[in-house]
């Protein structure tokens, strides 16, 4: 699996954390920065990483920032990115369940390191159940479609 991981000055620390993590189980890990405690701009960096998972050069992404919540929404202005918000397990695992999300982003300021990595392997485990769900993520993609037409 090959995972676009980025994060701004404010989720540095923590992307270190998730980086050794994920290359421990052998992931293939794409950092796009930052790669420093220097300030940056989020939405350069979650740019980045959307580009990569809707591109499809990576499975899925990882960003982190102050609370996720930045990240989130600039990863979302890329067509094909479902990126969630996360601070628990519980909304992890529903994220992909029920909205196939390919992106995750989490707060270093509001999670633990631990909790952090626990959500991230949750995440990472949690497949997309289809069904009705897809019906969702489809209509999702309509609009997606509908926006780039008009704009």
């Amino acid at each position: 699996m090959k995972i676009s991981l980025g994060a701004d000055h404010a989720g540095f620390e923590l992307k270190q954390k998730i980086k050794q993590a994920l290359e421990q189980q052998g992931a293939e890990v794409d950092d796009q920065g930052t790669f420093s405690l220097d300030s940056v701009d989020y939405p350069d960096f979650a740019r980045q990483v959307g580009m990569a998972v809707a591109s499809r050069r990576a499975d899925c992404g990882i960003l982190v920032c102050g609370t996720g919540i930045g990240m989130a929404i600039a990863a979302n202005k890329v067509a094909g990115v479902r990126a969630a918000n996360v601070t628990s397990e519980e909304e992890a695992r529903l994220s992909r369940e029920h909205n196939n999300a390919n992106v995750l982003t989490l707060g270093a300021r509001i999670l633990e390191g631990e909790q952090a990595l626990k959500i991230v392997q949750a995440w990472l485990r949690t497949d997309f159940a289809g069904g009705r769900h897809q019906r969702r993520i489809d209509k999702i993609a309509a609009i997606e479609r509908q926006e780039l037409v008009s704009s």
